[in-house]
């Protein structure tokens, strides 16, 4: 079975910084369950091409290139904040 790499963007990392301790490592940790089947665990964003992994009232947008086995982890924060552009 392959697994999907994982990169984060500098934005994600500057926001995966300002996040407790606790919230960093459930996020990372949801994050890496993605690396085996990331479709099981994200949904599409409409109208965009990335998708979204919910990690309790957080948000993590990513994309997910199959033909490279890579996640790229676009952004993260709040959800009331995190899809406003």
């Amino acid at each position: 079975m392959n697994m999907y790499s994982i990169i984060f963007s500098d934005l994600s990392l500057k926001q995966l910084k300002k996040l407790s301790k606790e919230l960093r490592l459930r996020i990372i940790s949801t994050i890496k369950r993605c690396r085996i089947r990331p479709y099981a665990h994200v949904k599409k964003i409409v109208e965009s091409p990335y998708f979204r992994l919910r990690v309790g009232d957080y948000r993590v947008i990513m994309d997910i290139c199959d033909n490279k086995l890579r996640i790229f982890v676009i952004e993260m924060g709040h959800r009331k904040n995190i899809y406003r552009q």
